[in-house]
């Protein structure tokens, strides 16, 4: 079929933890379920797999990929931030859109085409949210088309195609 081993085994070993190739041998191995579980010694805290999955997307699936408490914090408070702007998103006035919408919309699909290119996509999705920002704060307008437009997109590109979905907690705060 064509299969390139070495190409293969090159994707095989691009897993880190705190800088070193992830192993059983160097005792950094841990299971997904270990880092949302909080069981792994590797990370003081358990981490959502909203928080996991965000963090694997930040990275090109052809690149390393770095497991590290200071990476996984930071993940932590870019999903937040990015969970709140679509929060934001039903508070925000509609006027005459004062930024071009449909470009932003189209960031988002250049990214994905873009040897789906996740890093990027997460990227145009923090611009987005920087405008939501910038409208319920009066620095800049949308029009109610185009706020429908640009909450559909990220709603589709946030929760379908990225697979992230909004934080719940139970009752014990899990």
């Amino acid at each position: 079929y064509g299969c390139n081993p070495a190409k293969y085994w090159m994707h095989a070993n691009m897993l880190n933890v705190n800088g070193q190739k992830m192993s059983k041998s160097f005792g950094n191995y841990f299971l997904p379920k270990e880092i949302i579980e909080g069981t792994t010694e590797l990370f003081d805290k358990p981490y959502s797999a909203n928080v996991l999955r965000f963090f694997m997307m930040q990275a090109h699936y052809r690149s390393n990929l770095d497991f590290t408490q200071e990476a996984l914090n930071a993940s932590e408070k870019g999903f937040t931030r990015l969970m709140e702007g679509l929060k934001t998103f039903d508070k925000i006035p509609t006027s005459t859109s004062s930024f071009d919408v449909d470009a932003l919309i189209a960031s988002f699909y250049a990214a994905m085409n873009d040897d789906f290119n996740a890093p990027i996509l997460v990227a145009n999705l923090f611009e987005a949210v920087k405008y939501i920002n910038l409208i319920n704060d009066g620095n800049e307008h949308i029009s109610e088309e185009d706020r429908g437009k640009l909450k559909a997109a990220m709603h589709a590109f946030i929760y379908e195609v990225l697979g992230l979905l909004p934080e719940q907690t139970s009752e014990n705060g899990k």
